[in-house]
Parts: structure tokens; C-alpha cells; sequence
């Protein structure tokens, strides 16, 4: 029996045409980057909430006791100075003088007091001899007497002379104190960052309770550490000695190790920002291309546990739950489907977080959460690349 040509030829290009539509309106998958469930480890940070600074562990804003016209300046900005080193005096011709009068006064009580103690060993002497004549019946009762007296009182004459000679020495003393108000030395070895004032100009100490700027400012430039603000709710879980890492925008690109060396014992309570710990980090390994400067902004990260070999997927990949309902993930199968996983977490940090459970290594998790037609049951296809879309 022939068949007619003209019908078959018809359903085949009904079929053809069907596959034709049903190939250029059938469901795109969707470009999705993922990330590979890993093995690896994993820490948990707190950061500083505001930005830290680079501090000296001594800095010392220097000015003279007391006021007057500065006779003497030794150093400049920059220059590097020992300690005790003179760094700037005050005119003090006058104290000069008085330290020399009460140094000459000093020496005149102490030869006073040497010449009255010598009276009174004289007198002692004699008081002896007057009471040897006295047991052989050749001295009378009265010159025992008088010589007596006289010991006693030579003994009186050389211990007042005496103080009078520690009171001549303490005036030296205060003297020098008081010339000493008009010199300015270094506490410690270090640079100076800066010198508020020129030669002859007039130097006028801070009033109490309202600050001046300094005639010096000396930094020990061996030291420096980070001082940067917690977040209350952070401060309970960081220790001492626990390592950070430290960045600071003076060296784009690099790290540095750190350890805590200090946890301010109070809380910052500041007007329009939240309540902070003040917390410390020692640079281990400073940098010195180009050396560390004080005042540089810096940021800190401190590790406050870690998990090692442990499962870890980028924490951008998560889709947090709340109360009763589990974290999730999408996970991006074989075949191409998105499938929604519930997951358990551990450890984290706003790169990585650990999978205690819901994931096995070598899954794909997705990490475009964000892009259209992105959800359980659509098709996808990996993208190149790393990071959230």
C-alpha cells in the first residue's frame, strides 16, 4: 500500500517546527559563580568598630616648670637627643647666684660647726682633767663644776651649729630645685616631633586645667603599638596575648602579626557612638621601609578561636536563619539543578564559615544569591570567577 507523501511530509515539519519552538523557549540556566566545599581552617575575629592609631609606647609634651624668657634651645624637629639631655633653659642668671650664695653660706655653717664641736672636745678635755685634780684633792668642787658646764655646753654649741649646717645644705637643695625648674631635659632617648617657641621668646607654663601646647614634644620612637575600639559586645571574647593582624593604609597590601598586650579596664561611653573597649596590639615584626610614624590609622583583627581541617564555605554563600529555622545553601548538583541544603555552623568570619553539617567536600554552594532566576529547582551553569555578583 503507498503512502501519500504529502501528509507525512507535513508531520514531519509539524514536529520539526515544535522542537524548534520548544528548543528557543525552553528555560536558560542561569550563570551562577560557586565555590567548592573545602577542608581548611577557620577563625572567628572581632574588628575595631571605628578606625585605631598608632601610638608610642612613651611620649612625653615637655614644657619648663615655670615661666620665662628661653635663653637656651639645643635642639630642632627631627633631631635625636639621650636621655637627660638638655634640651632647652630658661633665663636664671638670678637663680645662679642664689644657688652659689647658699652653696658659700652652706660652707661658712659647716666651718662654724666644725669650730664648735672642736670647742666642745676642748672643753670635754678639760672637764677631765678638772675632775682628775679633783680626785687628788688639787681642784676645787666649783672649777669641777664650771669645767662640766662648760663641756655640756660646748657639746650644746656644736650640735646646734650642726643643724644650723643641715639647714644651710637643704637650702642648696632648694636652690637647685628651683634651678632646675628652668632646665629642660629628656626623660628617655627618643626624636622630637616638634618645638613650640624660638630663641628670647617668652615660655609660659599650662594653668591648671587648661592645656598649652608644649615647648617639646619627644617621642621614643623604639616602641609603638595600636591602640583601637572594641565593641562592647565583642570585648568579653578577646584575651591577652591573643594574636591580631594588623593593616594600615601607610602599607596598601601588606599584614602584619600582632599579640594583645593590654584590655582597657572600662568602657568608653562617647556622645553618638556606641560604648568601646580600648584594646592594645604590639606589632611583632615592625615595619622599617618606611618606619612606623604616630599617628597612623590602622585597623586590627583579633582571633579569638580557629578550628583547623574543618569543612568551610565563603560566608557570602549563606542565607542566615533566625530563631528555629536552619541556615541555608544553595547547592549546585551535577546535573545542573539548584537545590536547596539546610546547613550547621560553627566558627566564622565575614570571609569564611564553618559546615559542621548539611555539606560534603567537593559540593558546589552557590554564591550568587542575588541574581535573578536564582533559586531551588531552576537550572544553572557555573560561571567563571570567584565572589558574591
Amino acid at each position: 500500500m503507498r503512502i501519500p507523501v504529502g501528509p507525512v511530509l507535513i508531520l514531519l515539519l509539524a514536529a520539526g517546527g515544535g522542537a524548534a519552538w520548544w528548543y528557543a523557549t525552553r528555560p536558560q540556566p542561569v550563570a551562577v559563580r560557586v565555590a567548592e566545599v573545602a577542608p581548611g581552617r577557620v577563625e572567628e575575629m572581632v574588628a575595631n568598630t571605628r578606625a585605631g592609631t598608632v601610638k608610642a609606647c612613651r611620649r612625653a609634651r615637655l614644657a619648663p616648670g615655670i615661666g620665662g624668657q628661653m635663653a637656651q634651645l639645643d635642639v630642632r624637629e627631627g633631631d635625636r637627643v639621650e636621655a637627660g639631655q638638655l634640651l632647652l633653659a630658661l633665663w636664671n642668671c638670678d637663680l645662679v647666684a642664689q644657688l652659689e650664695l647658699a652653696e658659700r653660706e652652706a660652707e661658712a655653717s659647716a666651718a662654724r660647726a666644725r669650730a664648735a664641736c672642736l670647742n666642745a672636745e676642748q672643753a670635754s678635755r678639760e672637764a677631765a682633767r678638772q675632775e682628775k685634780l679633783q680626785q687628788r684633792r688639787m681642784a676645787s668642787e666649783e672649777a669641777v663644776d664650771r669645767a662640766q658646764t662648760a663641756a655640756a655646753a660646748g657639746r650644746a654649741d656644736c650640735e646646734a651649729a650642726q643643724a644650723t649646717a643641715r639647714v644651710a645644705a637643704a637650702r642648696v637643695g632648694v636652690a637647685e630645685a628651683e634651678l632646675e625648674r628652668t632646665r629642660l631635659t629628656a626623660p628617655f632617648a627618643g626624636v622630637i616631633a616638634e618645638v613650640s617657641g624660638e630663641l628670647n621668646e617668652y615660655v609660659t607654663p599650662s594653668p591648671p586645667g587648661i592645656p598649652t601646647p608644649p615647648a617639646v614634644d619627644l617621642i621614643d620612637d623604639s616602641c609603638f603599638y595600636i591602640s583601637a575600639p572594641i565593641d562592647e559586645v565583642d570585648a568579653a571574647r578577646v584575651r591577652l596575648d591573643f594574636a591580631a593582624r594588623v593593616t594600615l593604609d601607610a602599607y596598601p597590601g601588606r599584614e602584619f602579626a600582632g599579640v594583645v598586650r593590654r584590655i582597657a579596664p572600662y568602657v568608653l561611653d562617647q556622645e553618638k557612638q556606641a560604648r568601646t573597649v580600648e584594646v592594645e596590639v604590639v606589632i611583632a615584626d615592625p615595619p622599617s621601609d618606611p618606619p612606623l610614624l604616630a599617628g597612623y590609622s590602622a585597623d586590627v583583627e583579633i582571633v579569638t578561636a580557629a578550628a583547623e581541617d574543618t569543612l568551610s564555605i565563603p560566608t557570602a554563600a549563606i542565607r542566615p536563619g533566625y530563631e528555629d529555622v536552619a541556615s541555608k545553601v544553595l547547592v549546585l548538583a551535577p546535573d545542573g539543578a539548584l537545590a536547596s541544603r539546610d546547613i550547621e555552623t560553627g566558627l566564622a568570619n565575614w570571609e569564611h564559615t564553618e559546615v559542621t553539617a548539611g555539606l560534603e567536600a567537593g559540593e558546589r554552594v552557590v554564591l550568587s544569591l542575588d541574581r535573578d532566576g536564582v533559586e531551588a529547582g531552576a537550572l544553572a551553569v557555573a560561571a567563571a570567577g570567584k565572589g558574591r555578583d
